[in-house]
């Protein structure tokens, strides 16, 4: 038997366990994997919305990653919430060196609407949309990082990713420099449980990289997962409830 593939979770800790490091490390699991987590900021958080957030210094972000890639290793990275300009770069100075596929995450704002990411940090993505196997802006996250133009000549792969868009069919589009995007649809799973969707997406695409599956495979699984544990949430909380992912058992 195999030993499971190894992800390394970069982002932000939620304290009501539906997005952040811990909605990675339920999908991770879920799927197989092997989860550490290198945290950046610790959030005080609810479906609700952010009330605090303190972000960890870039030194220990850096000795997170450290401690994981010398001793267990590292076969996929997810990036997400990265809490201040000087972390990016710490991140990407990590993960220049490491040759790991990485999935980044470029989180701004919670699904509750509560910003996540001042200018100077979204700056600093820069190095990190470069160095990413796959971006994967929602349609705030898109627009604000300058749209389909801003993307395309900064020549990265991205997954456009439709949730956020008006109209009962969705459509995620996996945009490549030079090439046509391939576009998957399927109908909107009404509900307002929908926290940690952008956390939980990437770091399935993460982990199923590091399974060895290509981009494309790895994307159509793992939005597969996430509308399996959408129609399975347990309905917690009063605004933006959590995903269902410990129900979800993959083939």
């Amino acid at each position: 038997m195999s030993p499971p593939p190894r992800i390394l979770s970069i982002a932000g800790s939620d304290s009501s366990g539906g997005a952040g490091v811990q909605a990675d490390i339920k999908t991770i699991t879920m799927l197989g994997g092997y989860a550490m987590t290198a945290i950046t900021a610790i959030t005080a958080q609810n479906t609700l919305g952010v009330t605090d957030v303190v972000a960890l210094s870039p030194e220990m972000v850096g000795a997170q990653i450290d401690a994981c890639v010398s001793d267990i290793g590292v076969d996929a990275v997810k990036i997400g919430m990265l809490g201040s300009p000087a972390i990016a770069a710490v991140v990407a100075d990590r993960l220049e060196a490491l040759g790991a596929p990485v999935v980044f995450d470029p989180v701004m704002i919670a699904t509750s609407g509560s910003v996540l990411a001042d200018a100077a940090t979204i700056a600093g993505f820069e190095r990190l949309m470069a160095l990413a196997t796959l971006t994967t802006p929602n349609v705030p996250e898109l627009e604000a990082l300058g749209g389909t133009a801003g993307f395309a000549a900064r020549g990265v792969t991205y997954l456009a990713k439709g949730g956020d868009a008006e109209g009962d069919v969705l459509e995620d589009s996996l945009c490549f420099a030079g090439h046509a995007p391939v576009a998957w649809r399927a109908p909107r799973i009404v509900t307002r449980h929908t926290h940690g969707t952008g956390c939980t997406l990437s770091s399935a695409i993460a982990t199923y990289l590091g399974k060895g599956l290509d981009l494309e495979e790895a994307i159509f699984a793992a939005r597969q997962f996430v509308r399996a544990a959408l129609e399975a949430a347990p309905g917690f909380g009063q605004g933006h409830g959590p995903l269902g992912h410990q129900a979800v058992r993959p083939d």
